[in-house]
């Protein structure tokens, strides 16, 4: 049990309502001016389930799905939808050669390495936003990769912002010339 409590972040009893609103009770007043109570419950409330149900989803698959992970239980459903034919002996080999493929990447097949980190480090990563269990995306070496990421996307939306506003310059100069010269040949308002 208490590696459950450890993988999904639960070690820690879940807070009451009243210890919650403590919490945000103490947050500096900056922060309390960027969200109302309700946005930073909502917030956190992301940030578990974030870190919770791609954990929740391959538990079910290891203990339901008869040797299945992530990757195997989607190239059987994607091979599942190319049914090539209405017939039914013809449907029942394409269904057995897809259960077989998508078993070589589950827990028991010949590619279950590769199954498993495409589980873990694909699917799992994806759901999470690019972020790996422990909520970096730098693994091993987050406490270099993960500044420098959140420093590329500060330059990323800096620069972005930066296009923006020429990008509005340029077309308000664009309608001012287009009506400047509408003007001229006689169109433009009356």
């Amino acid at each position: 049990m208490d590696s459950l409590k450890n993988a999904t972040g639960m070690a820690k009893a879940e807070p009451t309502e009243q210890q919650t609103k403590d919490e945000y009770n103490n947050l500096s007043p900056e922060q309390k001016k960027k969200q109302t109570y309700s946005e930073w419950v909502k917030e956190n409330y992301n940030y578990q389930y974030e870190r919770w149900m791609p954990w929740i989803a391959d538990q079910y698959l290891k203990w339901f799905g008869k040797g299945d992970n992530k990757a195997s239980y989607a190239t059987k459903e994607q091979l599942n939808k190319t049914k090539v034919t209405g017939i039914k002996q013809v449907d029942q080999i394409q269904d057995d050669v897809n259960s077989l493929v998508g078993n070589q990447l589950g827990s028991n097949g010949l590619l279950a390495p590769i199954g498993n980190m495409v589980s873990k480090e694909g699917v799992n990563r994806a759901e999470r936003g690019g972020k790996d269990d422990k909520g970096t995306y730098g693994g091993p070496v987050a406490g270099y990769s993960d500044p420098v990421l959140e420093k590329g996307q500060a330059a990323g939306q800096g620069v972005a912002g930066g296009a923006q506003k020429v990008g509005s310059g340029v077309l308000d100069g664009a309608k001012g010339a287009g009506g400047y010269l509408g003007g001229l040949v006689g169109g433009g308002k009356k």
